[in-house]
Order: structure tokens, then sequence, then C-alpha cells
């Protein structure tokens, strides 16, 4: 079992440096901090999915299952990249990066109304930071 903890722990430091990589370049440390919370996440799984596959593949569907939540493919927002460019850079088929991205959102419940895996910019738009129920009456808080 030790090989299997070993062998893990391998996938995931060469998964994170391919993420890291991407971020420090392309958008910022906050991004590349949320990563590496999700990838440590998946490690913990008992069935660790980046253990199959290319981890390119891996590494851009991180980064997608990121950046969907966080409006990163949303020209308005800051940074902004296209989800092309994240698959260009990790040489794998936009397809398959979204496929294994929904994979990797479904299996953490990940979206944008969450306070996981959120950057503080989407932290502080969530609209439901600022309900709270009184008497049964969800009621909107002083912003």
């Amino acid at each position: 079992m030790a090989a299997g903890k070993e062998a893990v722990r391998d996938k995931q430091s060469q998964l994170q440096a391919l993420t890291s990589e991407y971020c420090r370049a392309n958008l910022d440390d906050e991004y590349d901090e949320l990563c590496r919370q999700l990838i440590a996440k998946m490690a913990r799984k008992r069935d660790v999915p980046f253990l199959s596959g290319r981890l390119e593949i891996w590494a851009a569907a991180t980064i997608y299952a990121i950046g969907t939540i966080n409006f990163l493919f949303d020209r308005d927002t800051q940074p902004y990249v296209h989800q092309s460019s994240i698959c260009e850079h990790f040489g794998a088929n936009q397809t398959t990066v979204g496929q294994k991205s929904k994979r990797i959102r479904d299996m953490f419940k990940m979206g944008p109304f969450g306070s996981e895996f959120v950057t503080q910019e989407r932290h502080r738009a969530n609209p439901f930071n600022r309900m709270a129920t009184v008497n049964g009456m969800i009621v909107m808080l002083d912003p």
C-alpha cells in the first residue's frame, strides 16, 4: 500500500507543477493556490482520478474546473483566458478537458455559489453571502 501512496504523491507533485507553471504565467497566485487545494483534495479520494490518463489533461481539467466556477472564461472578469488557450498550452483536446473538468466539479459539488475553490472576488460578489434567515424568512443584510 505504501507504493500506492508514493505513486499518488509523485503524480500529485507533477500535477501541481504543471498547474503552477500555467497559473503563474497566465493567471495569478490565487488560482495557483486554488488548484493546489483541489489537487490535494483529489489525492485524498479513495479512487484518485489523476492516477490514470495523461497528467497534462488532468492539469488542464483542474484549471478548467476552477476557472468555470470563477467565471475565468468571461471577458469581463480579470484574470481572463479563453478555454482553448488552456487546452492548447497542455496539448489536450477541449472536449476531453471539458469532460474531466465536469467530472471534477461533480465529484466535489463545485459551483459558483459555493465557498470552496472560489476566488476572493467571487466570494465577495456572491449574493447569498448577504442573506440570512430571520424567523423563517430570508432577508438581505446591509452590504
